[in-house]
């Protein structure tokens, strides 16, 4: 089991959560407070994403981003941002009978460099890189990430100084990672984030994540995550499997049946577990150190 374990907070995801829980973080000002207060439970990492103040949807605008990095950075509280660069790669297809009648209102299909504009302008120390192609829940959504545009955004994320966390959803993502860490785009050690229960990727069992973290490529660095129900269930068996662990809005919105959750109660709890189980939980400083940042 893991030692010193790292604490990430996904503080609100991009999904379609709006509206299914009273209290979600959606404008920078509520985003960065819940970010701030996750920190000061526990999560020395917050995962950052944005959403459209009026709408609720998950948003690529660099203003926004800027706004919430600002406020949490201005607020004095030593908390490693990471945020995603996984926005502008979907891609909704049409029904059964005409899948070529794209639905370009459901969909959001950005060049590489362009997904990575709110990264170049905020400098965070780390930034997603969500490294596969992959069906995304039961309707008609697909994560676009194909090698090509994954080699273009890793050689800039690089030139940045930000160190990429790849966020694999299954076993072809996690091959397609180790290939870019072989090539030079992603410099050694590599991070990474098993991502798991999404459907239609890999489940959130201790299967699929043993068999994620025996293909890991030498001296990785890595944690993991379940969704829903499982969350605390992949908490605990990250740290039993040698890994740092994420929780967070993004990924679950309860606390337990039928009670909504804040983000720093969900770090708390995740604490909590930890501790029972006999490990440690890093600080900020400590996470640098193992992090390389």
């Amino acid at each position: 089991m893991k030692d010193n374990v790292i604490i990430t907070c996904a503080v609100t995801g991009s999904g379609d959560t709006y509206g299914k829980h009273p209290d979600l973080p959606v404008t920078p000002e509520q985003i960065a407070n819940s970010a701030i207060e996750a920190a000061r439970a526990g999560a020395c990492v917050v995962h950052l994403h944005v959403r459209d103040p009026e709408s609720g949807r998950g948003s690529r605008e660099p203003a926004l981003f800027k706004e919430t990095v600002e406020r949490i950075r201005d607020s004095g509280v030593d908390v490693i941002l990471n945020l995603t660069a996984g926005m502008g790669g979907d891609l909704t297809l049409g029904p059964p009978e005409n899948p070529g009648d794209f639905d370009m209102s459901e969909s959001d299909l950005a060049p590489a460099l362009e997904r990575l504009a709110h990264v170049e302008e905020t400098k965070p120390e780390i930034c997603t890189l969500d490294c596969g192609t992959m069906n995304f829940g039961d309707g008609n959504l697909l994560m676009i990430n194909t090698p090509p545009l994954l080699r273009e955004t890793a050689k800039r994320i690089k030139e940045l100084g930000v160190k990429p966390e790849i966020e694999v959803f299954e076993l072809g993502h996690l091959w397609l990672a180790k290939q870019l860490v072989g090539e030079g785009l992603i410099e050694s050690p590599p991070l990474f984030q098993l991502c798991l229960g999404i459907p239609y990727g890999a489940e959130a069992n201790t299967t699929a994540m043993k068999a994620m973290v025996d293909q890991l490529p030498d001296g990785a660095l890595w944690a993991g995550f379940g969704i829903g129900r499982t969350q605390m269930q992949m908490v605990a068996q990250a740290a039993l499997l040698g890994g740092n662990v994420r929780v967070g809005l993004e990924d679950n919105l309860y606390l337990e049946r039928g009670v909504f959750a804040t983000n720093a109660q969900l770090v708390e709890k995740a604490r909590n577990l930890l501790e029972l189980m006999g490990t440690t939980i890093a600080t900020t400083t400590q996470a640098r150190q193992q992090l390389g940042l």
